[in-house]
């Protein structure tokens, strides 16, 4: 039987190589292409999750089963010549979240099922969160039943993977994070999860796997999910205080065999990153940072077609995308505030980034191909690209990124990447 990718990642830094690994949150084909097309750059495997409001057996918001979303990244893969065997893909608050308001037992039994779709469809890395409450609880869970119900999901997963001979997954424990989708209202200050409460959530959860007879698994808890004190609101980046996180960083002395997974650590510097990693934070979770990047370089390539031919569309993509989110304003409505001109403004330009839920809509999906096909096969001036994506002016000059639609979108994501890959494959500090 091959063995995880990830089993080993807490003694990664006693040898050379990797000492973390990016986890690209996205399930946009142009950000997977480009986190593919760089981890073959850099000799090293790609790390793809799906959310569980975002793929599961229901289709999620994506319309995308588990299954589906293994042949999804498989045919980009393919198409680039990526091989699969260097994939990972991961499930992310793998729990009752997306049923939330049915009661208890109902909502795990959907969370059931939807495990046992990412495991057999080829999930490695499993993140168990179990910690919301459901119709009639809390809305947070006392340690014990989350960790029990965590443990009984883990128990499903097990059976799921049985005798099938594949790679046997690991498992995140653990929730110190915003819900699935983000934070709902402006941050300013965050706390560090406290250095007992880290090793009470292994010691809970350690208990409930034996007592579910999950033993077997929780061998492959590789990490815990905690919060470093790093996270984005709309107009605001929480930056990365190692200080503020060293005694939290120590405790992973006493917890052999784990690393943390650091949630929303989308728009920390380079240095951030590094030191992210350094400190044992080794799985570095980026998803909106990485639309947000590529939503740049749409309205840039929008701005050079409006210049470039400004009667060949009807309505521009930035036009396009204000109507669909001003008329299905579900997926932003609850997430940004203030006068009328404030909520335009983060629609399109908040750190939050909601406009990557609609970039599957089919009108704003048409708007997308209408642009690319309006620019395909066209050599954008080096002065437009100055002027609109001003990011990759100077790898264009150097002749690095070609003055074209897609590989500029592409560039725009890359340089995001390469500051996840580059803090992973760091020199020590």
């Amino acid at each position: 039987m091959q063995e995880n990718h990830l089993i080993d990642i807490a003694r990664w830094s006693e040898r050379p190589g990797p000492r973390g690994i990016p986890s690209i949150c996205s399930a946009h084909p142009l950000v997977i292409e480009a986190a593919m097309l760089r981890a073959h750059r850099e000799k090293a495997p790609v790390l793809i999750e799906a959310t569980c409001n975002q793929v599961n057996q229901d289709g999620g918001y994506t319309g995308m089963t588990p299954e589906d979303f293994t042949r999804f990244v498989g045919a980009i893969a393919d198409r680039i010549e990526f091989p699969r065997e260097k994939i990972l893909l991961g499930g992310d608050h793998l729990g009752p979240n997306p049923w939330k308001h049915l009661p208890a037992d109902e909502a795990m039994a959907k969370a059931e099922a939807m495990i046992t779709a990412y495991a057999k469809a080829g999930f490695t890395k499993l993140h168990l969160d179990t910690s919301m409450g459901c119709a009639g609880e809390p809305t947070a869970l006392p340690d014990a039943t989350t960790a029990a119900r965590a443990a009984r999901l883990a128990a499903v997963a097990e059976d799921a993977v049985g005798g099938r001979g594949g790679v046997l997954p690991v498992y995140i424990i653990g929730t110190e994070v915003p819900i699935p989708g983000g934070a709902l209202e402006e941050l300013d200050t965050l706390e560090v999860t406290a250095p007992e409460a880290a090793i009470e959530t292994v010691r809970v959860h350690r208990a409930a796997f034996e007592e579910a007879g999950a033993a077997g698994a929780f061998s492959r808890v590789v990490g815990a999910v905690v919060q470093p004190g790093v996270e984005f609101g709309n107009e605001n980046v929480i930056a990365y205080d190692r200080a503020r996180a060293e005694k939290l960083s120590a405790t992973l002395g006493q917890l052999h065999g784990m690393v943390f997974e650091a949630h929303s650590t989308d728009y920390q510097t380079p240095d951030a990153l590094r030191e992210l990693v350094a400190d044992g934070f080794a799985i570095l979770k980026v998803g909106p940072g990485l639309t947000f990047a590529l939503r740049e370089a749409l309205y840039g390539l929008d701005q050079i077609a409006a210049f470039l031919f400004p009667a060949a569309r009807e309505r521009t993509l930035a036009e396009v995308t204000e109507a669909v989110m001003r008329e299905e304003p579900a997926n932003w409505a609850k997430y940004y505030h203030g006068s009328a001109e404030e909520q335009r403004l983060q629609r399109h330009f908040s750190y939050s980034d909601r406009i990557r839920y609609y970039w599957r809509h089919p009108r704003a999906a048409a708007a997308v191909d209408e642009l690319m096909s309006l620019l395909d096969g066209v050599a954008i001036p080096e002065t437009l690209i100055s002027q609109f994506l001003a990011g990759s002016y100077a790898r264009v000059r150097n002749g690095e990124v070609a003055p074209q639609a897609k590989p500029l979108a592409l560039a725009a994501v890359d340089a995001v990447l390469q500051d996840y890959f580059a803090a992973c494959f760091l020199n020590p500090l």
